[in-house]
């Protein structure tokens, strides 16, 4: 069952058991599937479908930081729970000891010596992490990596 089928019918189960938070949220992720199908006028696979959750996924994450610095919990909270459910739908994270080792062996591959040659090993790392785990801790691995080099 694709990723997006299965999101569809998680939505049915929310209507039928009445979860009106939970069936908002999903609600939300499938306008957003949606929207972007119109725009590109294509069918989104999995792999697009994931990048649709990672993009929501971190539209969330910084309205928490802003509704709690604003001191609104409230709002923070119903975010947290769409993180929940979004969370949900992404595949299994990879562990930081894995992530080194890919891009250890990026680094190698590309044979990048300095800082500037960061985007060779991003373009060899991004596609075997994309979705499973956070780009911004991967970029800053790189860095350090390529610092250290």
């Amino acid at each position: 069952m694709s990723l997006k089928a299965r999101i569809t019918e998680d939505m049915k189960l929310a209507m039928k058991a009445k979860e009106t938070v939970r069936l908002g949220a999903i609600r939300l992720l499938l306008a957003a599937i949606k929207q972007r199908e119109v725009d590109e006028r294509i069918e989104l696979d999995d792999a697009q479908v994931i990048a649709v959750i990672e993009k929501m996924l971190k539209q969330r994450k910084d309205s928490i930081t802003q509704y709690e610095a604003a001191k609104r919990q409230d709002l923070a909270d119903v975010e947290k729970f769409e993180v929940e459910v979004l969370m949900a739908y992404m595949p299994q994270a990879m562990s930081a000891d894995e992530v080194a080792a890919i891009v250890a062996k990026a680094v190698a591959d590309s044979g990048a010596q300095a800082p500037a040659d960061m985007g060779k090993v991003m373009a060899l790392v991004k596609p075997q992490i994309a979705g499973r785990a956070d780009m911004g801790e991967v970029s800053k691995l790189v860095k350090a990596k390529l610092a250290g080099a």
